[in-house]
């Protein structure tokens, strides 16, 4: 029988971002984000989850109505409900906005109570079927332009729920063009350098706020646990990581996020204590020893992030680390971006086994604290 190896990826270039309609209704239902905004990034998504992929039949007040595949209808004051508004016609409202930025059509019937909406573009990013029959509205997906999603966020102050939905659009997982990717799924605003990393300055300019308030929606974020932010000091920035987006997306586990990985995987410096400089040491990571040189910090280090992917040995008290220089030429000093670079080898054994576990080429790059 063959045997097939799974790959799952969130790859930056593809045009077009997968939404369960499940996702949706929980964060409809979600009373604690907030949804003023007048970008209408959530109300369009909303709307998109509720339109149909084949042709269905409803029948309202004694009356079948055909709706076809990028259309819905329903009560007026069931859309009220959904975009959380206290009054109808301010639904409505939303709906004129939507349709003056060629996104929708509407058209109200049965005397004003009524509302059939039509998505604009919708065989285009959305498969349709030939074949008539209801249309489940909490399961399944649909597909949601990305290149739709930046024109609403760039045209109107997003609020709560705009920045939660340009979060998790923009996320990308295991692509090999976005650092950090491949340690979690990591929010990518595709600006072309490839680097996550982002700064409240620039989420402020993208979603139509102030600094403050960018910040206090990502910190509020956080504090939902929809997102985590991996901070570094100085000019780094921030990168960002959404939770629960395995599950929701691939119905696999979610992803601990270690800042160390992140850290290397970005390459970024991991802060280590002040050492002194010695060419070959070698020493266990038994809780017992008490050697403060760099050798036992950097394997920490590593041993931090091997543990969190899944090797449990990794701080048995039979490893032994062995930090070696490399080659003559590559123990000189390397100036790069103008600071001191230095190239080791870290050997992980197993004195059990009497065997070698792990080989790492470690890159050492002494700055200056901040």
């Amino acid at each position: 029988m063959s045997e097939y190896q799974l790959e799952i990826k969130q790859i930056v270039n593809y045009p077009r971002c997968r939404i369960y309609r499940q996702f949706i209704r929980n964060l409809i239902a979600d009373r604690n984000i907030r949804i003023g905004g007048s970008s209408g990034l959530f109300y369009y998504t909303v709307l998109c989850s509720y339109a149909n992929f084949r042709t269905s039949y409803k029948r309202i007040d004694g009356i079948s109505y055909t709706i076809y595949p990028g259309e819905w209808l329903c009560r007026i004051s069931e859309m009220a409900e959904w975009f959380r508004t206290r009054f109808q016609h301010q639904a409505v409202s939303i709906l004129q906005d939507l349709q003056e930025r060629h996104l929708i059509t509407y058209s109200l019937l049965g005397r004003g109570k009524l509302v059939k909406f039509k998505i604009l573009g919708w065989q285009k990013h959305n498969r349709v079927l030939d074949y008539n029959a209801p249309c489940s509205k909490d399961s399944g997906f649909f597909f949601l332009p990305v290149s739709v999603a930046a024109e609403l966020v760039s045209r109107g102050r997003c609020s709560e729920m705009d920045v939660l939905l340009d979060l998790w659009i923009n996320t990308v997982y295991n692509d090999t063009q976005v650092q950090g990717s491949d340690v979690g799924p990591v929010v990518y605003l595709r600006n072309g350098t490839g680097n996550p990393l982002l700064g409240y300055a620039e989420l402020a300019q993208r979603w139509g706020v102030s600094k403050a308030t960018a910040g206090r929606y990502v910190r509020k974020l956080i504090l939902l646990d929809y997102i985590s932010a991996v901070s570094f000091a100085g000019t780094h920035g921030t990168a960002l990581y959404l939770k629960n987006y395995l599950s929701t997306m691939f119905q696999i586990s979610d992803i601990l996020v270690d800042k160390d990985e992140v850290a290397l995987s970005l390459n970024l410096s991991v802060p280590v204590d002040e050492y002194e400089d010695v060419d070959e040491t070698s020493g266990s990571n038994s809780e017992n020893s008490g050697s403060d040189s760099y050798t036992e910090i950097i394997a920490q280090k590593v041993g931090q992030i091997l543990s969190a992917q899944g090797f449990p040995c990794i701080f048995c008290h039979k490893s032994v680390y062995k930090l070696l220089p490399l080659s003559h030429d590559c123990k000189e000093e390397l100036f790069v971006s103008g600071k001191a670079e230095m190239r080791y080898l870290l050997i992980i054994s197993c004195q059990q086994k009497n065997a070698e576990l792990f080989r790492f080429k470690i890159t050492l790059r002494k700055g200056v604290k901040e």
